[in-house]
C-alpha cells in the first residue's frame, strides 16, 4: 500500500473498476491540520462521506477492482490536474484553507509527486491489467450548499461521451423514485471530470461518474442499499444492446 493510494480487491474478475478519489479525511501531520478546526477535517469539504464504503461495497457487489485515494482532497484532490486552483485549493466552500493559502510552486510541485503522480500511474497501470475496462468513480455530496438544499439525490455525471450515462439513467429512471439527474449537482463545466479525461475518455473506455447526496448513505444499511442497487443499474446498463461491447 502507497502513501497515496490503495488498491481494494485487487485480483477482482470483472472488467469494472472503481475509483474513489475523496475516500479519506486524512492529512498527514506535517501539513498540521492544513489551519482549519476539528470541524472541517470530519466535513465534506475534506472528503466525500460515505462514498469509500458504497465503493467498497461495490467492488465486493460485483468482484472489482476498487483505487482509493489515500489523503484528504484538501492536501491534493486527485480529481483534479496540477495546474487546477481547486488541485491545492485556499477555499473550500465556506472554509479557507490557511495552509494551501501562500503554496509556492515548490510547494505544489512536492503535492504533485508524493500525491496526484502515484495516485495517477496507480489508477492507469490498474486499468491496463483489465480486460475491456469499465470506470466508475463513486464520490458523495453534501445535501447543502452555500445554504441552499439540494434536491437531487443521485447525480450521473459524463463529460463528452455519454455511452454509459445515457444507459443507467434509462435503467434508474424503471427502477427508483430517487431524483436522480444527469450532470447534477456538478458537471463538466465545474472541472469535476478530471479522472475521466485522463483515464478514459482518451482511450474510448465505457466510464461514468456517480454522485450519491451523503445523507442516504450515513450508515452501514444505508451503504448497501445504495450500493447493491447502484450495482444492479450498472449490470443492467452494460446488457443494455447499445452497451454489448462494454461488458463486465
Amino acid at each position: 500500500m502507497q502513501e497515496a493510494v490503495e488498491v481494494i480487491n485487487a485480483g477482482a474478475n470483472a472488467s469494472v473498476v472503481l475509483v474513489c478519489e475523496h475516500a479519506s479525511r486524512d492529512i498527514p501531520a506535517h501539513f498540521d491540520g492544513l489551519g482549519i478546526d476539528a470541524a472541517a477535517r470530519e466535513s465534506h469539504v475534506a472528503w466525500d462521506p460515505g462514498a469509500l464504503s458504497v465503493a467498497r461495497e461495490m467492488s465486493d457487489e460485483l468482484d472489482a477492482v476498487l483505487v482509493a485515494g489515500r489523503v484528504s482532497r484538501l492536501v491534493y484532490d486527485c480529481n483534479r490536474p496540477p495546474e487546477a486552483p481547486g488541485a491545492m485549493p485556499a477555499q473550500s466552500e465556506i472554509f479557507a484553507i490557511p495552509g494551501n493559502a501562500t503554496l509556492d510552486e515548490a510547494a505544489r510541485a512536492e503535492r504533485v509527486a508524493r500525491y496526484y503522480e502515484p495516485f495517477r500511474a496507480t489508477l492507469a497501470a490498474t486499468i491496463k491489467r483489465v480486460d475491456a475496462p469499465v470506470i466508475v468513480t463513486v464520490h458523495s455530496f453534501t445535501p447543502i450548499y452555500h445554504g441552499k438544499p439540494r434536491a437531487v439525490e443521485i447525480g450521473i455525471l459524463h463529460d463528452s461521451d455519454t455511452r454509459l450515462a445515457d444507459a443507467m439513467l434509462a435503467v434508474a429512471a424503471d427502477h427508483t423514485d430517487l431524483n436522480v439527474e444527469r450532470n447534477e449537482p456538478y458537471g463538466p463545466q465545474d472541472g469535476v471530470t478530471h479522472t475521466l479525461k485522463e483515464h478514459c475518455l482518451v482511450h474510448g473506455h465505457p466510464h461514468v461518474m456517480l454522485e450519491i447526496r451523503n445523507d442516504l448513505i450515513t450508515t452501514e444499511a444505508g451503504q448497501q442499499q445504495m450500493a447493491a442497487m447502484i450495482s444492479n443499474w450498472l449490470r443492467a446498463a452494460l446488457a443494455r444492446p447499445e452497451m454489448k461491447d462494454a461488458k463486465p
